[in-house]
């Protein structure tokens, strides 16, 4: 019983770690789209929205996640972007259309 409990911590932990490090690896990546269309990142900050399971092009098992944020072109109006991640590789992203 003891057994399966520190298992069942571990694997907490492991997820929590990996979630950390798929934010700060998002956050990078949404630093470095924005700077591409000359917009800036509202709040320097992205959030999960969405988190699920997919087959890479290998055919293995990996998180999906979906990492919404905040754009903006003059800093007046904000444009909703997301990006996702298959594991570690970017996967798609979505920046709206906006006028300068």
């Amino acid at each position: 019983m003891e057994l399966a409990l520190l298992l069942i911590l571990i694997a907490l932990a492991w997820f929590w770690l990996d979630c950390m490090d798929k934010r700060e690896k998002s956050i990078v990546l949404g630093t470095e789209l924005t700077a591409r269309f000359n917009l800036q990142l509202l709040d320097e900050t992205v959030a999960c929205s969405k988190l699920w399971l997919a087959r890479n092009s290998r055919g293995h098992v990996q998180f999906l996640r979906t990492y919404e944020f905040e754009v903006s072109a003059s800093g007046a109006e904000r444009l909703h972007c997301h990006l996702t991640l298959l594991g570690n590789q970017l996967s798609s992203w979505h920046i709206p259309p906006y006028q300068q």
